[in-house]
């Protein structure tokens, strides 16, 4: 994706902005927002998943239509559960990241963003795997909602997909960590 000066100095702006706002609505969080506003100034393009200092990846918070269940992925490279999401490999608009993420990884059709607004922050190591080291990801997490079907496909991505219950994440002390914190925010 080619962008002008302008669109990316005007994207940077659209995602400070809204680290700002997270900041505000979630102050436990301030403190990652401003990291991850200072990793946006990085000279090094923090888009990119070569730059093997950390950059920033894009997650969508995949609910139901009724907003009850969670599309979760047992993530085949990291044998985890965990929400929807990938890398921005060079695309600034984190919030179409996510969305682009969650439609490829589910093979829904109809998903649509619930609202603009970060929905949650996590940095987290990801460990180092045949011919890339170790590094931190910058995830910066969006609610998309599912429309009427939820008939998902596995992508080659995940070993599994399932609808999981919030109400149960949000109570299982079993649980990643952040899918806990997500699940009962989202509550």
């Amino acid at each position: 994706m080619s962008e002008t000066t302008t669109t990316v100095a005007a994207l940077d702006d659209q995602l400070r902005q809204l680290l700002r706002d997270h900041a505000l609505r979630v102050p436990d969080q301030a403190g990652l927002a401003d990291e991850f506003s200072t990793l946006l100034d990085d000279p090094l393009n923090p888009f990119l998943r070569e730059r093997l200092d950390g950059h920033f990846t894009g997650s969508a918070w995949l609910v139901s239509a009724d907003g009850r269940r969670v599309l979760l992925t047992h993530h085949r490279k990291l044998a985890r559960w965990l929400q929807l999401g990938g890398h921005a490999d060079g695309d600034r608009d984190l919030a179409r990241v996510a969305l682009n993420e969650a439609e490829e990884e589910s093979g829904l059709d109809g998903l649509r963003m619930e609202h603009p607004a970060i929905f949650d922050l996590d940095k987290h190591w990801i460990p180092a795997r045949t011919d890339v080291p170790g590094h931190w990801h910058y995830d910066v997490r969006f609610v998309v909602r599912a429309g009427s079907s939820e008939a998902f496909v596995v992508s080659e991505e995940s070993l599994e997909l399932a609808w999981r219950d919030i109400a149960q994440i949000a109570a299982d002390p079993e649980a990643d960590p952040s899918l806990q914190r997500m699940a009962q925010r989202w509550r």
